[in-house]
Order: structure tokens, then C-alpha cells, then sequence
């Protein structure tokens, strides 16, 4: 399950962000389902930035997000409201 939480991030914030943002791996990495996790910058618009993490499942996610939330909550401000976790979807079977 991979997880995704995006942040709008004003240039004179970007020192102070990777600190927290930081933390906040650190933090989820300590959690049961914990598989990996980065912090990311878009290329195309340098204020877009990600927390990406992988999971062994959703629930693992979830109650990790409850064990981080002091971690969180600095950014939260930053934090754009929409979905953060994603599965992997199948591909496909081959059309005869």
C-alpha cells in the first residue's frame, strides 16, 4: 500500500518543513507495517512536496497516522486536503 501526503510548501518554510517532515519518517518508520518512506519535491513546482511511504496494508497506515499525529500536526497548515492512500491495482489480463 503505498501512501502519499502532499504539501504546498512557501520557499521561506523549506528548511523548517524538511525538519518536521523528517520526523515525520522517522516516527512512521518506528510503527508495525512500516516498509519505507521519503520525503519528495516536485521537479516541475518547487513549493509541491510529498511524504511518500509504503505499507504492508492500510490498517498498518492508519494506525501509524495515530501514533504520528504530534509529528503531523506542525504541517498540517501545509498539508493539501485530499486522499492519501493508494493500493496496487492488478493489471490487466491480456485481450486475445
Amino acid at each position: 500500500m503505498l501512501a502519499l501526503i502532499r504539501y504546498s510548501v512557501p520557499a521561506g518554510r523549506t528548511g523548517e518543513f524538511l525538519v518536521q517532515a523528517h520526523d515525520i519518517v522517522d516516527t512512521l518508520a518506528g510503527q508495525p507495517g512500516y516498509v519505507r518512506g521519503r520525503v519528495v519535491r516536485s521537479v516541475d513546482e518547487p513549493e509541491l512536496w510529498a511524504l511518500v511511504s509504503e505499507w504492508e496494508g492500510a490498517g498498518f497506515y492508519r494506525r501509524a497516522l495515530g501514533a504520528a499525529r504530534m509529528a503531523l500536526y506542525p504541517l498540517m497548515p501545509l498539508m493539501l486536503n485530499e486522499p492519501s492512500a493508494f493500493e496496487d491495482a492488478e493489471r490487466p489480463a491480456e485481450r486475445p
